[in-house]
């Protein structure tokens, strides 16, 4: 077998062990609750703790990976990640939890810009598109996790056994692996802390990707509450538009490479920001359960797109290292997952939940609108690559 195609798979399934890994804490969040007796407000305000560790990790992931390398950040943050994992059932108290839970996401962060900066080597030395590939894999992950989850509460296995479990099966994932991961080519670019202000093309695809992950965030958060309280669905159904919004996601991510390959970045990202809209428009304009399936549907595919191509984009930066630049756009990107699904129960308060289904539909035009700007303000010899 090819060497790159053996990279490749290595690559693959570590994304898909990361995402395996957040799946399985996520389908135990209920039994943490049980666990310490938490009220919903104080669960609310526990997992804030995990994206306020993915904060803390942005920088030092732009840091680490330009100082040491992807892959020793790889090696060495996936045994930490794994065994953060079970750290969580195991937390005796809320405390403990908490500096666990900014561990997590710490640590989940870190893991994400070393592994798209391998990626993106990797996707070089190939000479194709292949980015949006391994996110398919770690959204694919999701639905695994839930699964086990399920099973693992059907089996009545506690969080600890199970995520004990998961640990395993990640540590013979990452055994596996490990000599497939290889030492990128070493680029004299800008590094340190991400401290620093990005430039206009970095700055450019970071809100693209903002509005994309706060697009993102509210379909995760508010597609069943939309379904119950707008639709009136059957109990049976409330599920369906957010099954239909992560399946076409997920395997939006597996033919995404092609159309890049095919049409390039800058118009995958223009129609995928088109789809959003269009696909939330229908929701909103005919509420019924059929078009509101459909219109999810279409916000799964347009949404998919959006953060592995702006992240390809974002790696071939000439001003800063690849890891630095995907730092930046996660940082900026990261923000409209936080502020996307508390923003639409605000405006559903003062207004209602189709206005504010509506106001996020306004997300695709923008990220359409920000791929159209003339290209030569920014890179004119890469205009045939990025925006």
């Amino acid at each position: 077998m090819n060497p790159l195609v053996k990279r490749r798979i290595a690559l693959g399934s570590l994304f898909f062990f990361i995402g395996l890994c957040f799946a399985s804490w996520a389908a135990r969040i209920p039994d943490i609750q049980a666990k310490f007796d938490l009220s919903e407000g104080q669960l609310g305000t526990l997992l804030l703790f995990l994206p306020i560790g993915s904060i803390l990790g942005l920088p030092i992931a732009g840091w680490s990976v330009h100082e040491f390398g992807s892959r020793r950040v790889i090696l060495t943050g996936s045994f930490i990640y794994a065994i953060s994992l079970p750290l969580i059932g195991l937390s005796p108290t809320t405390w403990i939890l908490v500096m666990v839970l900014i561990l997590f996401g710490l640590m989940g962060n870190i893991m994400n810009i070393a592994l798209n900066t391998q990626a993106l080597d990797l996707e070089d030395q190939m000479g194709k598109s292949i980015l949006a590939s391994f996110h398919g894999l770690w959204s694919l992950a999701g639905f695994t996790g839930a699964g086990i989850g399920a099973a693992m509460i059907f089996l009545d296995f506690n969080p600890t056994q199970h995520y004990l479990l998961v640990m395993t099966l990640s540590f013979v994932i990452i055994f596996l692996a490990h000599s497939y991961v290889v030492k990128e080519k070493k680029r004299d670019d800008s590094g340190g802390l991400v401290l620093k202000k990005p430039d206009n093309l970095l700055l450019r695809i970071g809100l693209i990707a903002f509005l994309g992950m706060m697009t993102e965030g509210c379909m995760f958060d508010w597609s069943g509450v939309y379904f119950k309280k707008v639709l009136v669905a059957d109990p049976s159904l409330v599920s369906l538009g957010y099954v239909a919004f992560m399946g076409t996601m997920a395997s939006g991510r597996f033919i995404s490479d092609r159309l890049v390959q095919r049409f390039g970045k800058v118009p995958v990202i223009r129609v995928s920001g088109l789809l959003i809209f269009l696909g939330l428009l229908l929701s909103v304009s005919i509420p019924t359960l059929p078009f509101a399936t459909l219109g999810f549907f279409i916000v799964g595919f347009g949404v998919s797109s959006i953060i592995p191509v702006s992240y390809s984009i974002a790696g071939r930066s000439k001003q800063f290292a690849p890891s630095v630049a995907l730092a930046l756009v996660s940082t900026i990107s990261f923000f409209g997952f936080l502020i996307g699904p508390p923003m639409i129960g605000f405006i559903a308060d003062l207004f209602s939940l189709k206005i504010s289904f509506a106001l996020i539909a306004m997300n695709g035009l923008g990220i359409a609108l920000l791929a159209s700007i003339r290209k030569d303000v920014f890179y004119p010899s890469q205009v045939s690559e990025t925006l």
